[in-house]
C-alpha cells in the first residue's frame, strides 16, 4: 500500500512529493484532496473578507471599483496562487519541476493591465490613481492570504484603512501656498458660443487655466468642461459667477477624492 501524501511529501517519497507517490497514485487524507482542505477554504474566505472591505471603503466613497470588483480580485488572486501551489501535484516528478511563483508573478501584471483601463479611461484627465492602486493592494493582499501569510495580509488591510482616513485628514488640514489649486466641471448649452466667455469670466476673476478637457454628454444640446485651475481667488465666488452666466447649466468643483 502506497504511502499518504501530504502537503510536503513523506520520507519515502521525499523526490516526488507534493504529489506524486514513488509512481503510485495519489490517495486522499482525511477524505479531502490534498489542496482542497478546510485550510485552503479558511484561506479563501480571508481573502474575500479582507478584499471586501478595501472595496467597502472604496465604495463609500463613490468610486468606480467598489466592493464587488475589490471582491472579485482578492478572491481571485488567493486562487490563482492556491492553484500555483496544489493544482499541478500530479504531475511533478523526479523529471518534472514547476515554479509555483510565476503564476504570482502573473498575477501583478495582469492587475497592471487591470489598473491602467481604471486610470485612462476617465474622459482624459488623470483620474483613478488611488483606485487603482487599491485594486493592486487588493491583489496582493489575496495572494498573501492564500500563500499562508495571514498576518500580513490582516496588517496590510489596517494599513489601507490608516491611509484612506487618516491621511486623508492629515491632508486635508496641511498649509496650502497662496494660490489655490481647484478642478470645476462645468456643463453648458452647446453651440451658443459660451465656452470663450467662461474662459473670459475665468481669467477675469484671477484664476488661470492649467488643463481644459471638453467632452459631451448625454444631453445632445449640452456639452461639458472640466478645468483644472490655479489662481488666489475664492473658489466658492468663482462658482457663483460662473452659475450666474446665461446658458450655464451647473458648475461643479472636483474635490481630490473624486479624481482618486
Amino acid at each position: 500500500m502506497g504511502c499518504v501524501v501530504r502537503l510536503r511529501g513523506c520520507r519515502d517519497c521525499r523526490p516526488a512529493a507534493l504529489g506524486v507517490c514513488s509512481g503510485r497514485s495519489v490517495e486522499r487524507m482525511d477524505g479531502v484532496f490534498l489542496g482542497q482542505g478546510l485550510l485552503q477554504i479558511g484561506e479563501l474566505l480571508l481573502a474575500f473578507l479582507l478584499s471586501s472591505l478595501v472595496g467597502l471603503e472604496r465604495q463609500l466613497r463613490g468610486k468606480a471599483a467598489g466592493i464587488r470588483t475589490q471582491a472579485i480580485v482578492g478572491t481571485s488572486s488567493a486562487l490563482f496562487l492556491l492553484v500555483s501551489k496544489y493544482g499541478f501535484a500530479d504531475v511533478i516528478g523526479t523529471y518534472v519541476r514547476l515554479d509555483p511563483s510565476r503564476i504570482a508573478s502573473q498575477i501583478v501584471t495582469g492587475i497592471g493591465f487591470l489598473g491602467a483601463g481604471i486610470i485612462l479611461t476617465r474622459r482624459g484627465a488623470v483620474r483613478g490613481l488611488t483606485t487603482a492602486a487599491s485594486v493592486w493592494e487588493t491583489a496582493a493582499i489575496g495572494m498573501a492570504s492564500a500563500a499562508g501569510l495571514w498576518v500580513l495580509a490582516c496588517v496590510v488591510t489596517v494599513i489601507h484603512f490608516v491611509i484612506a482616513y487618516l491621511f486623508a485628514f492629515i491632508t486635508a488640514h496641511l498649509p496650502r501656498a497662496q494660490d489655490v489649486r481647484t478642478r470645476l466641471e462645468i456643463v453648458y448649452r452647446d453651440g451658443r458660443g459660451l465656452l470663450r466667455e467662461l474662459l473670459q469670466s475665468i481669467t477675469a476673476g484671477g484664476w488661470s487655466v492649467m488643463r481644459a478637457v471638453p467632452h459631451r454628454t448625454d444631453d445632445t444640446d449640452t456639452a461639458a468642461l472640466s478645468l483644472e485651475l490655479v489662481g488666489a481667488g475664492d473658489p466658492a465666488t468663482l462658482v457663483t459667477s460662473l452659475t450666474a452666466l446665461d446658458g450655464v447649466h451647473s458648475v461643479s468643483v472636483l474635490e481630490d477624492e473624486d479624481l482618486e
